[in-house]
């Protein structure tokens, strides 16, 4: 999931910001073509990214979270489910520092799972953050015969969650403090479990590490 969000960001901003500077100066795309200066491009878009999530921070430098202690507030159990393994780890790229901590819940006998990660979003708080949680920046409110996907707010943060009737499976994902995000994703498992699920993390001592990493 972790190498999953630093890529959907790297494509977002490099939309966002790469593909509109190459509109408006069409003789970039020529010269680089000709150079063929592959390398210079990556370290010029790397150098960016770091500058983008520097200035989205207000010049300020964010080191995640340590993991292990996003790890401690996963739960151990989620009613009948067991927590089958847990962990964590963190990961840098292109400027970007990231921290994130996982677990899996499965029943003894039986087939329903659910699984929990927080991720400490670190240098890519703000606008960059955004990018990648597209349903954070609108309101979502759609139903089928399948089933349903709507935003909410959740203990003053705003969330986004998704549920198939038909196949009982879904996803809730909450940005805590503009800064963490807690994502859980269920399968042969009803919405009230996963959001019972929800309800174990402890939202307010997440809130509390969201200036934790600043260097002014």
């Amino acid at each position: 999931m972790i190498k999953r969000f630093l890529v959907t960001l790297s494509i977002a901003l490099f939309i966002i910001f790469g593909c509109g500077e190459n509109k408006q100066n069409p003789e970039n795309q020529t010269n680089k073509s000709e150079s063929g200066d592959n390398k210079g491009d990556l370290e010029n878009f790397a150098e960016s990214m770091k500058n983008l999530s520097e200035s989205f921070n207000e010049g300020k430098k964010v080191n995640p979270v340590d993991f292990r202690d996003l790890k401690s507030l996963l739960p151990e159990q989620i009613g009948t489910l067991k927590r089958t393994n847990a962990s964590g780890e963190k990961s840098s790229a292109m400027g970007i520092n990231i921290s994130k901590a996982d677990a899996d819940y499965r029943e003894e006998q039986g087939n329903k799972r659910i699984d929990i990660e927080i991720t400490d979003l670190g240098s890519v708080t703000g606008l960059s953050a955004f990018a990648a949680y597209g349903w954070y920046m609108t309101e979502i409110d759609k139903e089928t015969d399948d089933g349903y996907e709507k935003t909410f707010t959740y203990k003053g943060n705003k969330g986004y969650e998704k549920y198939n009737n038909k196949y009982q499976n879904g996803d809730i994902s909450v940005l805590v403090a503009k800064r963490f995000v807690v994502e859980i994703n269920g399968d042969n498992v009803s919405m009230d479990e996963m959001k019972a699920a929800l309800d174990m993390i402890d939202i307010g001592k997440l809130e509390g590490m969201k200036d934790f990493g600043i260097e002014k």
